[in-house]
């Protein structure tokens, strides 16, 4: 395509770069850095793929509509193609972008972040640029498009609880003997309340609820919690009764446990009393949570809270992201607002997501610059699962926002 291109070594995967100039202008045109990934989930289990996932198909629905099954195929190589191919047409058509344009392609976003903090940190006057563009992420509806505004940040940590110095017969030592299972379940169930509320001191400092308008902007799009929770077997809301599930997942920090084990585990019975157990944690924040501050308050709460006889360890804390959030008056912004209704015929809803992109607080820390979010991919994507597809019709109308968007800088 033109590019000067170049695989660049990080602490992790390579990155692969590529930078492309106009041709002399005045004034100086802005700099557009323009993120993906190359790197996608494990296909496994692999028995549950129609077709092997590392060689693409493009198979017909019973709707008519073409997909195309592939691991990464959404997450994040049709993504990123997108755009790569929305400039590849216009400088076919016009012969020069309207910006200064720097490709980063990474292989570390689906597991390790820290490499590409790293590489940034490192080679911040190299990157600087007055924004960055991700297409990562969905559309709200099917057929509506969307500019995630909003990115809950996210912290691990694991503790493991320590009782006896070995496993314990349950008959011998049943009743006098401390038992970890039961200390941490404790420890685990005091950290909520009955309204849904984290209860660690000190958590909701810096937390600052939606504004009435964000509020009203998300009432307007007319979220289901019924279905949304009814697709995954669920039939009522958990989380603050005070917000709504929407508001929970864009603006609200939670703690969340991911797995909780100890003693035997095996076939049949085995009367123990096990000398550990463990949990894992991850907490979700928003803008203005301190990830360390969260840590060390976290463990400040299971300490207090552990009898005589028993002891915890952690272990946890490694690719901390904080909440993002990022204003919707930008000119990048505005410019892919009325690009992508222009496409799509419908007006782009500005989101909050509850997962996290850590590049987006990469960019912002090492490069003082915000991210454009704007992706095509559907729900039914199964991004991450088996049977991975991206749309051809997505595939298409995101190259054309792209091209729209590309235009109204133009």
């Amino acid at each position: 395509m033109g590019f000067e291109a170049s695989i660049r070594e990080t602490t992790g995967q390579p990155v692969v770069i590529g930078k492309l100039d106009p041709p002399a202008a005045s004034p100086r045109p802005p700099h557009i850095l323009f993120y993906g990934h190359y790197d996608v989930q494990p296909a496994d289990p692999l028995q549950l793929w129609d077709s092997p996932p590392f060689s693409p198909q493009i198979r017909r629905g019973k709707d008519g509509k073409d997909r195309i099954f592939a691991r990464g195929a959404s997450d994040d190589k049709g993504q990123l193609m997108t755009f790569l191919e929305a400039s590849r047409a216009w400088l076919s058509q016009v012969g020069s972008l309207p910006f200064r344009l720097t490709i980063m392609l990474e292989g570390d976003e689906e597991g390790d972040s820290t490499h590409i903090d790293r590489f940034l940190a490192l080679n911040a006057r190299e990157f600087k640029a007055d924004a960055a563009f991700i297409c990562d992420t969905e559309l709200w509806m099917d057929e509506t498009p969307a500019i995630i505004t909003r990115l809950r940040g996210c912290i691990d940590d694991e503790v493991i609880v320590t009782g006896p110095k070995i496993d314990l017969h349950s008959g011998y030592y049943g009743g006098p003997a401390v038992n970890p299972i039961k200390v941490l379940s404790r420890i685990l169930a005091d950290m909520h309340d009955s309204r849904g509320r984290v209860t660690i001191p000190g958590f909701y400092d810096g937390v600052k609820p939606p504004s009435a308008e964000r509020r009203r902007e998300w009432s307007k799009l007319r979220f289901s919690a019924k279905k949304y929770l009814g697709d995954v077997g669920l039939s009522q809301p958990a989380g603050e009764t005070a917000f709504t599930p929407l508001e929970q997942m864009w603006a609200r920090p939670t703690a969340e446990f991911n797995g909780i084990f100890g003693g035997y585990r095996g076939a049949g019975s085995k009367t123990v009393l096990p000398a550990e157990a463990t949990a894992k944690l991850t907490f979700r924040l928003v803008e203005g949570q301190n990830p360390r501050k969260i840590h060390k308050a976290f463990r400040d709460f299971v300490k207090a809270r552990l009898p005589k006889d028993c002891k915890a360890r952690f272990s946890g804390g490694h690719g901390d992201s904080t909440g993002i959030s990022i204003a919707a008056d930008t000119p990048w912004v505005i410019a892919a607002r009325k690009a992508l209704e222009d496409e799509w015929g419908r007006p782009a809803a500005l989101i909050g997501c509850g997962a996290s992109i850590p590049v987006v607080e990469s960019f912002k820390t090492h490069l003082g610059i915000d991210s454009l979010l704007v992706g095509f991919a559907r729900d039914a994507d199964s991004v991450h699962s088996p049977n991975e597809k991206y749309d051809v019709e997505c595939y298409h109308k995101g190259i054309r926002s792209w091209a729209r968007i590309i235009s109204e800088f133009a």
